[in-house]
């Protein structure tokens, strides 16, 4: 999957959650006629002629405003300018070139990234004259679409994917790559620290990292692993959702890039919404995952209070409990040398591939009593399954009535999935095929 990364920009009120609906074929963000009303980022996994890239709908930008949602949406949006690959910027036809659009153009061409200045409400070959007015922003040849209507939206995906590759990502890197993710003031960086000692090697040849220079290069045992450490903020602002965004963002980048998310919660305190956030992303990546318990030195305990932890933790899983959960302590270095381990074996996990007679003799029985339920009265039966792909493992199951399997029964086919085969830590993917 690609790690290349597109970010919205533009004034209020110029179509940017409606242009990023229309891209991920959602309505995730709120599309509303006032302006500002945006003040949350939204990220999407988005896919265009086979090539995926993640796209970041910002609020509206005015630079010199000084409201302070304003004042925090400018500065979250520069951080969507430096971190992004590719920037649109988003004008509206029926307003024309406002200042503001011209000082924002200033603010963008100083990134030196590529940018694609996108005209909207351009909704017939009538209007296309409005065009002219917007090169004088020098940011190169205007593209008009209509984000509502849906007017030229495939030609202008072909002009922003044209650069992305396969080798916009990591697969060519063999080596194991780890990210040490989780919100702020968990950890993650006392845990890279430990691990590292004094051997702490900055990266700059591995495609993708000549940005970030926060990946570090573990040797053990003359074996090389990654860590992507995204805990390098080191931005001060007074506006806290601003280096929360940023992290996010990181997290995000780091995430598309490693084999193994360890996700890195404060043992001391549980999880809290923003862990799930994290686990959800390690999720929808499919990449493999971890759950690291630090600060372990700060909780009162007895011989049972590991087990009551882990059984706490496991019941706000719900149906993520097949991570592997561990405790560990960066400042007394418990278990520090653990977490490489237990991730070794959740990549190994995620390259397995089962026989298809081991998988169809073990789900031999399901398959005859305990077929999925029909409320429409159809024959639904799965007759055969088989493991299409490794890394990460992808499972086709073909049956009479594929579009009529619940959600329900996929869980219960993962379930029995893991209980014959393992998987700790590896999120799964079902498919079902007629057959």
């Amino acid at each position: 999957m690609s790690n290349y990364l597109i970010a919205i920009i533009g004034r209020p009120n110029v179509g940017k959650s409606t242009l990023f609906n229309r891209i991920i074929g959602e309505r995730n963000a709120i599309v509303h006629d006032l302006p500002g009303v945006t003040r949350d980022r939204h990220y999407a996994e988005a896919e265009w002629a086979g090539k995926q890239f993640t796209l970041v709908d910002t609020g509206g930008f005015l630079p010199n405003s000084d409201d302070v949602f304003d004042s925090a949406i400018r500065e979250q949006a520069q951080i969507a300018i430096n971190e992004s690959d590719a920037i649109i910027f988003l004008v509206d036809a029926e307003q024309g070139v406002t200042s503001a659009d011209e000082e924002l153009a200033t603010i963008i061409r100083k990134s030196q990234k590529p940018i694609f200045i996108v005209v909207n409400k351009i909704d017939s070959d009538k209007r296309e004259n409005r065009l002219g007015e917007f090169y004088k922003l020098g940011l190169g040849e205007p593209i008009s679409i209509s984000a509502l209507g849906g007017r030229r939206i495939g030609d202008f995906l072909d002009t922003i994917t044209e650069a992305i590759s396969e080798s916009a990502d990591d697969t060519s890197d063999e080596r194991l790559r780890l990210a040490i993710v989780g919100r702020p003031n968990v950890g993650k960086s006392s845990i890279v620290n430990t691990l590292l000692g004094k051997t702490r090697t900055i990266v700059t040849h591995i495609a993708g990292t000549t940005r970030d220079p926060i990946d570090s290069i573990l040797k053990i045992n003359k074996e090389e692993i990654l860590l992507i450490d995204t805990a390098g903020l080191r931005k001060k602002s007074k506006i806290e959702e601003s280096v929360e965004f940023y992290s996010t963002l990181r997290t995000i980048k780091s995430i598309e890039r490693c084999n193994v998310a360890i996700v890195v919660i404060d043992a001391s305190v549980g999880l809290e919404k923003q862990d799930f956030y994290v686990i959800e992303r390690a999720v929808e990546a499919r990449k493999g995952i971890l759950l690291c318990g630090n600060k372990w030195d700060l909780v009162e305990k007895d011989d049972k209070t590991a087990i009551k932890h882990e059984i706490r933790l496991r019941e706000q899983l719900r149906e993520y409990d097949y991570l592997p959960i561990m405790f560990v302590s960066a400042l007394t270095k418990q278990r520090i040398l653990k977490i490489i381990e237990s991730a070794k074996e959740i990549n190994e996990e995620r390259g397995k591939r089962i026989p298809t007679t081991e998988l169809n003799k073990h789900f031999e029985d399901t398959f005859f009593n305990s077929p999925p339920p029909s409320k429409s009265g159809k024959d639904i039966s799965l007759k055969y399954v088989t493991q299409t792909k490794v890394n990460p493992p992808i499972f086709l199951f073909f049956a009479k009535e594929p579009k009529l399997i619940t959600e329900n029964y996929r869980r219960y086919l993962e379930r029995l999935l893991r209980e014959g085969f393992g998987f700790a830590g590896v999120p799964l993917t079902l498919q079902f095929r007629k057959k």
